[in-house]
């Protein structure tokens, strides 16, 4: 019973935030606490599932990488996450003061889970286009190079993040809606069904998901592809949580026959970059190199 499940764990996550986003609405309560409280729950399963049975048990082991990861967590979430959600309100304000029709752009006629899709089409689409300028960029990547900088995957380090690179990604997926007057519950729609996806994206299990899924969800065992060592491999599944515009674009890498690849972290010219700086160094860019 438990195996046909977990092939099918990316759709049944994002099935289950919508459920707890739209039970929410309906009942008159927060929409954003209960994806909150969804996309911990889903956490904490994938937690599980590597100590049950780790796709690569050589991951398990720590490399040096545990205070990176763990302070770059208590900084995203515990401070950049917050500034950002008191900064988009102050910033709409300024914009409509001079532009105010742009507040009404937003088709709130349609119905919610409508402008949900549409809101989720967008932040995808914005998450991709920032992703691949990341790598493309070289000032960009001396900040996306901290995300790659980790030579093993596990959960921790989905929150492996500069601060200025996740700021600028939430910018462009985010600011947009805000300045078109997308209501919070569209917005949080799409986070529905995003963020429960984005809880397993680095996971260290062994789960052999349904083929399917791996062309459709950013999953755990396709991403493992954006974090090789190759470029080759590495530029490619931009795809935030969902994986349709890197088809579109021609970007997508199908997982190979290998559980992982060859090694993970940093390149330059195909070359591995050992990368073990600590977290405030790699903030300022002392191990990023392009």
């Amino acid at each position: 019973m438990v195996e046909p499940l977990l092939r099918h764990l990316p759709l049944l996550v994002a099935l289950g935030g919508a459920a707890s986003a739209a039970l929410a609405h309906g009942l008159g309560g927060a929409m954003e606490a209960a994806v909150t409280a969804w996309s911990v729950a889903v956490l904490a399963l994938g937690v599980a599932l590597e100590r049950w049975r780790p796709a690569l048990p050589a991951w398990r082991q720590a490399q040096g990488d545990g205070a990176t990861d763990a302070l770059s967590a208590a900084v995203l979430l515990g401070m950049v996450e917050p500034a950002l959600k008191a900064l988009w309100p102050a910033v709409a304000v300024l914009v409509w003061a001079s532009l105010p029709a742009l507040a009404q752009a937003w088709p709130r006629e349609w119905p919610l889970p409508l402008q949900a899709a549409l809101a989720l089409g967008w932040m995808e689409l914005a998450a991709y286009a920032a992703h691949r300028a990341h790598h493309r960029c070289r000032p960009l990547w001396r900040l996306h190079a901290l995300h790659h900088s980790s030579t093993r995957l596990y959960w921790l380090n989905n929150f492996r993040f500069h601060p200025l690179n996740h700021a600028l990604n939430a910018a462009v997926g985010l600011l947009p809606l805000v300045l078109l007057g997308a209501p919070a519950e569209a917005v949080m729609g799409a986070m529905a069904v995003s963020l429960p996806v984005l809880m397993l994206q680095h996971l260290n299990a062994d789960l052999r998901l349904a083929p399917v899924w791996n062309r459709v969800f950013s999953t755990h065992e396709a991403h493992r592809w954006h974090h090789s060592a190759r470029p080759e491999e590495a530029h490619a599944n931009f795809g935030r949580s969902l994986l349709v515009w890197d088809h579109v674009f021609g970007t997508y890498l199908a997982p190979g026959p290998a559980r992982a690849p060859e090694r993970l972290g940093l390149f330059r010219d195909g070359d591995p970059v050992p990368s073990r700086a600590p977290y405030w160094r790699q903030l300022l860019g002392g191990c990023c190199v392009a």
